[in-house]
């Protein structure tokens, strides 16, 4: 189980770094007029800020400190405004069965798109209606598109979690899972996440699990976690417009980009929908052979689009897609990385034989397969070349 599912909190005491909202969305609860006679007071809130801040859990959470049933809604829903009256409306008419009353959910309403706007303008009419606090997240609640849902809404803020914070989080979590991490790894983690607590406990989970768990934060992590970070919304949110530029802020050249999509769409994607992904891949490796083969540069904008919004636009609209999936790193990199140091090795040894016997280090390589057996004939010859122990180990496995 996703550690940050199993250590969700359930009562706003646990919950940290958010002191300011929940004081707002107690007195939004407090002052809702629950008569349904309509009060003066607005009836939907707009909670907003980075991922990983708590903006679902927050709500998650007013709903079981006050016994109430919660109604979620995720953006992917507004596409069809005929469905979202048929499965909103009722929700915010209908008493609740099991619990003494109910608040509707509705998650990443910033990801609704300019094609959406009938399931905006439902929305906001269920708003004028609702018997129900309606609560909303948005990691953009700023898009001018919102402007009519942020007239409707009270708007609270949720800010970046400081570092100490996330890390005595981190503790907590080590402890009850009875483990251990070193101090430093532990403040270095909550220092990358960057505010993100789910990332730093995803990144926990991980490390925990790893033999070197320092190795979570080497340079190449953190290149990893900003391609975590853009494959989740590739392969998780609704297709929009800010999904075109989602890979502009990776700190990875494109063609890599393209090894990480093509390793991890299986792990998303199924059926017609895997089908479809891989064409909008196929698509995105054409344009970049173009590219590379006539020099057309004009040619970058259309992979990127195959590769960014192709690619998510090939989700199943009505299916939402949640839950932790751990990506891999692409076993061709792996795999490229791996020849690339065999190569190194190779080009050093035959470097140190060529200037031993005094010959040039392009004919060193291109007769290496017998300068090999010549070097393992003798352990002397090694000694005499200052060979290091990979390389040494090199020679063993060369054939």
């Amino acid at each position: 189980m996703p550690w940050t599912e199993k250590y969700r909190p359930k009562y706003f005491e646990e919950v940290r770094g958010q002191e300011e909202a929940i004081k707002k969305i107690r007195d939004f609860y407090d002052n809702f007029d629950k008569s349904g006679k309509g009060g003066k007071g607005k009836k939907a809130m707009i909670l907003h800020g980075p991922p990983g801040t708590g903006k679902t859990t927050l709500a998650y959470v007013l709903a079981n400190e006050t016994d109430l049933e919660i109604f979620e809604l995720n953006a992917s829903d507004f596409r069809n405004r005929d469905k979202l009256r048929e499965i909103l409306k009722p929700a915010t008419e209908q008493k609740s069965l099991l619990k003494k009353g109910k608040i509707i959910l509705v998650d990443e309403v910033d990801g609704i798109s300019a094609s959406d706007w009938g399931g905006l303008a439902e929305l906001l009419s269920l708003i004028e209606t609702t018997n129900y606090p309606i609560f909303l997240t948005a990691n953009d609640v700023w898009d001018k598109q919102l402007s009519p849902l942020r007239r409707k809404s009270e708007i609270v803020q949720l800010k970046e979690i400081p570092y100490s914070v996330i890390k005595n989080v981190l503790i907590s979590i080590l402890r009850q899972e009875k483990g251990f991490i070193d101090n430093e790894i532990l403040t270095g983690i909550a220092i990358k996440s960057k505010g993100d607590l789910r990332a730093a406990i995803n990144d926990l989970q991980v490390a925990i699990g790893m033999e070197d768990p320092s190795k979570v934060l080497t340079s190449e992590r953190d290149k990893q976690t900003d391609i975590f970070n853009a494959l989740r919304l590739i392969f998780k949110e609704k297709a929009t417009t800010r999904t075109l530029g989602i890979f502009d802020d990776v700190k990875m050249p494109l063609d890599q980009i393209i090894l990480w999509v093509e390793e991890n769409i299986p792990a998303e994607y199924q059926g017609e929908e895997l089908a479809g992904a891989f064409d909008s891949l196929s698509k995105a490796d054409l344009f970049r052979g173009r590219i590379y083969k006539q020099q057309y540069w004009r040619f970058l904008v259309y992979e990127n689009i195959f590769l960014s919004y192709g690619i998510a636009a090939k989700k199943n609209p009505d299916k939402i897609y949640k839950g932790f999936t751990s990506y891999k790193k692409p076993t061709r990199i792996l795999k490229m990385w791996m020849n690339n140091q065999r190569t190194v090795k190779k080009k050093s040894i035959a470097q140190k034989y060529a200037k031993y016997v005094h010959i040039g280090e392009k004919r060193a390589m291109n007769e290496f397969p017998l300068i090999s057996k010549i070097i393992k004939s003798n352990p002397k010859i090694s000694k005499e070349l200052k060979l290091d122990e990979e390389e040494i180990e090199y020679l063993k496995s060369f054939d």
